[in-house]
């Protein structure tokens, strides 16, 4: 476990070199911890050119996607690294008719968050399903976007920020290849995150669904959720009638752990998911349109931030499926051990005090074969018998 003295309580806490902070100072001393967090922010964007923080240029010229609504004088470039101003336009290398990003076919249904609750595992037969069952034999186009508009520490796949290695794939071809492969019944949207590259995916997936009338064809979406209102509630649109999903990966409660771990705040993700719900979900239960996912980053996203989550949740609807996902050391927080299997079952409590379906992911991480063997394990976590 990484005990480093933390930069403003002087104490020796469990934290992370690239923070440098405590979880208690970044919560009850922000003023003074997030200017230790945001040195570490600016050190991992350097490496790839990408602006320290989103540009507040005054008199710019405003980009509308995200949360972060960059406003880029001259030559500028966006949080995102997707955009910037010339001669007092934006430049945008994500736009409806291409983007950068590059796509390949996973097997139903080894790589989602959402698995345990996708019709592909037969939820949604006929209608939103090949087969009653598991579609074996199918897969998810799984689309990359490269530029993302938060900074994880922790991410998992940061290299979406080298943005001029990644491929410029144009719309028709992207469609031509999914509609000709009958193999291909689902269409995620991950990256980076897909809020910088709406223009593409939106008018992508609809021309897709246009001429896939006649077979399974879901359109689902991975994302921080801080992206346009309008263009989110737009997007879950599409999730919506072809049977597809949106899972929101709401990183933390506290904005500034968000902005500790993140590099920006994270309201326009509870906003979006607030607005979705009540626009969605009520209308299609039985195949669930919303998801929630949160990382469990070892000393950070605790129980306290898990059972606020999982509050909010259930102040829409406790039956809407939340997913906690064990963490693997990535990028800048490789210091980090795997999630501690006490925090795991702490964070797993605190969920099922609010709702009614929540899983954990990555379990084999912690040597746990099954969610079965888990909530066993849960139990007697609860009784004072920790398994580890």
């Amino acid at each position: 476990m990484p005990v480093e003295v933390c930069k403003v309580c002087g104490e020796r806490k469990f934290l992370s070199r690239a923070l440098g902070v405590c979880v208690d100072c970044i919560r009850e001393r922000s003023w003074e911890a997030l200017r230790y967090t945001e040195e570490g922010h600016r050190e991992a964007r350097r490496k790839y050119g990408l602006p320290e923080s989103p540009p507040r240029g005054g008199g710019g010229v405003k980009c509308t996607l995200c949360a972060n609504e960059c406003s880029l004088a001259e030559g500028e470039v966006g949080y995102c690294g997707l955009r910037w101003n010339e001669n007092g336009k934006i430049v945008d290398l994500a736009t409806a008719e291409r983007a950068i990003l590059y796509a390949y076919k996973d097997p139903h249904i080894t790589n989602c968050c959402s698995a345990w609750i996708c019709p592909a595992i037969g939820l949604g037969y006929p209608k939103y399903a090949v087969s009653p069952g598991p579609e074996y034999g199918y897969y998810n186009l799984a689309v990359f976007f490269y530029g993302c508009n938060f900074n994880c520490l922790f991410c998992q796949n940061y290299e979406h920020k080298e943005i001029s290695h990644g491929p410029m794939v144009k719309r028709k071809d992207l469609v031509e290849r999914t509609v000709s492969d009958r193999s291909i019944t689902c269409i995620c949207f991950f990256g980076g995150s897909p809020e910088p590259s709406f223009p593409f995916a939106i008018a992508y997936s609809e021309e897709v669904l246009e001429r896939c009338r006649d077979r399974v064809m879901r359109i689902c979406w991975e994302w921080n959720g801080c992206g346009n209102k309008k263009l989110a509630l737009k997007a879950a649109e599409l999730s919506f009638v072809s049977g597809g999903n949106v899972k929101f990966d709401l990183k933390c409660y506290t904005e500034a752990l968000c902005r500790a771990l993140c590099g920006v705040p994270n309201r326009r993700a509870f906003e979006n998911f607030k607005a979705i719900y009540k626009k969605f979900y009520e209308d299609r239960k039985e195949v669930p349109v919303l998801t929630a996912t949160t990382l469990l980053v070892p000393g950070y996203v605790d129980a306290y931030e898990v059972e606020r989550i999982a509050a909010f949740i259930a102040d829409l609807n406790p039956e809407i499926p939340y997913s906690l996902l064990i963490f693997h050391p990535q990028f800048k927080m490789r210091d980090l051990p795997i999630t501690p299997s006490s925090q795991v079952f702490e964070c797993y409590l605190a969920a099922k005090k609010h709702l009614e379906k929540v899983h954990v992911g990555n379990l084999h991480l912690i040597g746990i074969s099954s969610m079965n063997v888990f909530e066993e394990l849960a139990k007697k976590y609860t009784r004072g018998m920790e398994a580890f």
